[in-house]
């Protein structure tokens, strides 16, 4: 068997996960101060990774990167990035497909604290940015730990995403996912059977932890 799927895999996972954790906090801790009317709208936008078919998303983003669309040459011109059938690619891609997997549970746990908290916060003079990552962060440590973890596991899982935006090339865009799709085509079903193992193996672990130390804490989010 050959270990480089796993390998990108757990890669793409870490990767797309940081990244999201980066990104996804700030919109979580808008989302869940802000009164703007727009906000169902949003929320509904981050959302739909949730229900629409992965191919769909996937195909949508294949047609927008391409070099042949505007918006696709103009990042290949510009800013020399070509999207499409790259690593890169897939993070792009695998950030947007997990969004809602890391904004949900942060925005549900920071809309649960008292706003007392942010209040005694800013009268002892401290920033937003201190208030959030000082104050608001640490008391939704559940939340925080099962956004983090339900966004590596989800990556891990991509297959409609990753294959129509990264198609098949091994060390660079065959995850494992799309080797198993591989194996079973061939009907090498002991390797598909490796592979699924061991993916199983991790997520389920990871889940386990998330159980664990977060007894509760996705409640919140399947509500």
């Amino acid at each position: 068997m050959d270990w480089g799927p796993i390998i990108l895999t757990l890669k793409l996972a870490t990767v797309t996960t940081i990244l999201l954790a980066v990104i996804g906090i700030p919109i979580a801790n808008w989302l869940a101060n802000t009164k703007t009317r727009l906000k169902p709208v949003l929320e509904a936008l981050i959302s739909m990774p949730l229900v629409l078919p992965p191919t769909v998303l996937g195909f949508y983003l294949l047609i927008a990167f391409s070099p042949n669309n505007a918006f696709g040459e103009w990042l290949d011109h510009w800013l020399g990035l070509r999207l499409i059938f790259s690593f890169e690619g897939l993070v792009f891609a695998s950030i947007i497909y997990s969004l809602p997997f890391m904004v949900h549970p942060i925005q549900a746990g920071l809309s649960n604290l008292p706003k007392s908290l942010t209040e005694a916060s800013y009268v002892l003079g401290k920033s937003k940015f201190k208030t959030l990552t000082k104050v608001l962060l640490p008391n939704i440590k559940p939340a925080l730990l099962t956004g983090v973890v339900l966004s590596f596991a989800h990556t891990m899982g991509e297959f409609g995403v990753v294959l129509m935006i990264g198609g098949n090339i091994p060390g660079q865009t065959k995850v494992a996912s799309i080797a198993i799709y591989d194996e079973v085509e061939s009907l090498n079903y002991a390797v598909a059977n490796s592979y699924s193992l061991i993916l199983l193996g991790i997520t389920f672990t990871i889940l386990i932890l998330v159980y664990m130390f977060n007894r509760g804490g996705m409640k919140g989010f399947w509500k």
